[in-house]
C-alpha cells in the first residue's frame, strides 16, 4: 500500500478498493463548540490553504456548516466535487439496520453532497435510539444497545453498493474486532481512525493495519489539548506532546514547528492525520509538511516517547464486550 519512500512527496494514499485519500485532512471535531460561523470559515480557509479533505460526523453537529462552506467553494469554481475527499460517521444511536441509511442520508443532506468518499461507522459499541439524543441516558447512566458490530458492517456494506459513498470503514476499532470483520465480511474495511501519537504510538496496529492492506487516519495527533475535561484521561496533561522536549528539538534542528513535526512524523509512514485548527494561520501551517523529512533518528526518537497514553477514554461503557479500548 505504501512505504517511507513513497510518501517522502507522495500526498496520498491508495485505499484497498482503488480510491485515493489525501494524507492530509482538516479534523472538525469540536467544531460545534466554537460560534457558528467558525466551522464554516475554518473549512473555507483549509480549502483555500490547499486542504482536499474534510473530516467529519453526524454527531459533531457541524455538517451544515461545512456543507454551507463546501457549497460556497463550488460556487466559486475554487473547487469541483471531485477534487474533495470528504468523510463522515455513522453514530453510535443509528447501529440498527432501519437506521443506518437515515444517518447517512441526514449527512448527505447537511453536507449538500450526493456521496460521501469514505463513511465510517463511528465506534463498535452502540447506543440506544432516544429520539435526536446523541448520549441517551437514563438515571445519568449512558444507554448502550447490543448491537453486533458486524451486522452493522454488513449496512454499510449496503451502503456502497447504493453508491451513496465510495469507500467503508471504522474508527476506533482494535485489532481483535478488525480480525472478526475480516473474517465475516465481504468486504474489508478500507480504514480504521484511531488516536495516534508519539505518546500512544500503537505499533502494533500499524503493523496490523499495514500486513491486512487496512489504511489507518491519526486523530488527535496533537493529544487532543482542546479536548474538554469530561472526555479526558486524567492520566497525563495532554498538552505535553506540543511542548515535549524531543519533539521541540527535532523542530529546531528542522526549522519546523512542534506539530508540523508532529504531523510529519505520521505522512512518513503512510498514515493518514487530521489535525483540527479554526485559525487560519495554524491551517496553512499545517500544509507545510510534505516539503521536508524526518530522519531515522528523528523517527526513533518520536517512538521512544511512546507511553500508552491516550487522551480519549470513554470510561461509562468500559463494561461494554465491544468496548475497544484495553
Amino acid at each position: 500500500m505504501y512505504s517511507e519512500e513513497d510518501t517522502q512527496v507522495a500526498r496520498h494514499i491508495e485505499l484497498n478498493d482503488g480510491a485515493r485519500m489525501p494524507l492530509l485532512g482538516l479534523g472538525t471535531w469540536k467544531a460545534s463548540q466554537l460560534p457558528q460561523t467558525s466551522i464554516q470559515g475554518a473549512v473555507e480557509a483549509a480549502i483555500a490553504a490547499g486542504f482536499r479533505h474534510i473530516d467529519t460526523a453526524y454527531c459533531y453537529n457541524n455538517e451544515v456548516d461545512i456543507g454551507k462552506a463546501l457549497r460556497s467553494k463550488m460556487q466559486q469554481s475554487i473547487i469541483r466535487r471531485e477534487d474533495m475527499f470528504i468523510v463522515s460517521k455513522l453514530w453510535d444511536t443509528h447501529h440498527a439496520p432501519e437506521d443506518i441509511p437515515v444517518c447517512l442520508n441526514k449527512s448527505l443532506k447537511d453536507l449538500q453532497l450526493d456521496y460521501l468518499d469514505l463513511y465510517l461507522v463511528h465506534f463498535p459499541v452502540g447506543l440506544k435510539k432516544m429520539g435526536d439524543e446523541l448520549y441517551p441516558r437514563k438515571d445519568g447512566v449512558l444507554l448502550t444497545s447490543d448491537v453486533d458490530y458486524v451486522d452493522v458492517w454488513r449496512g454499510m456494506e449496503a451502503l456502497q453498493a447504493s453508491g451513496k459513498v465510495k469507500s467503508i470503514g471504522v474508527s476506533n476499532f482494535s485489532i481483535l474486532q478488525l480480525e472478526r470483520l475480516l473474517a465475516l465480511c465481504r468486504v474489508p474495511p478500507a480504514v480504521n481512525q484511531v488516536e495516534l501519537h508519539p505518546y500512544m504510538v500503537q505499533a502494533d496496529m500499524i503493523e496490523f493495519c499495514k500486513s491486512k492492506n487496512i489504511a489507518l487516519t491519526a486523530y488527535s495527533p496533537f493529544g487532543s489539548p482542546g479536548r474538554p475535561a469530561d472526555m479526558l484521561n486524567a492520566d497525563a496533561d495532554p498538552h505535553k506532546i506540543l511542548e515535549d522536549p524531543v519533539v521541540a528539538d527535532i523542530g529546531r534542528k528542522h526549522k519546523r514547528s512542534p506539530a508540523q513535526v508532529l504531523l510529519r512524523y505520521h505522512v512518513q509512514q503512510g498514515i493518514v492525520v487530521i489535525p483540527k485548527s479554526e485559525k487560519p494561520h495554524h491551517i496553512l501551517e499545517n500544509t507545510k509538511i510534505f516539503d521536508f523529512s524526518l530522519t531515522d533518528e528523528d523517527m526513533t526518537a518520536l517512538r521512544g516517547l511512546d507511553r500508552g497514553w491516550q487522551a480519549g477514554i470513554i470510561d461509562e461503557i468500559k463494561s461494554h464486550p465491544y468496548y475497544p479500548f484495553v
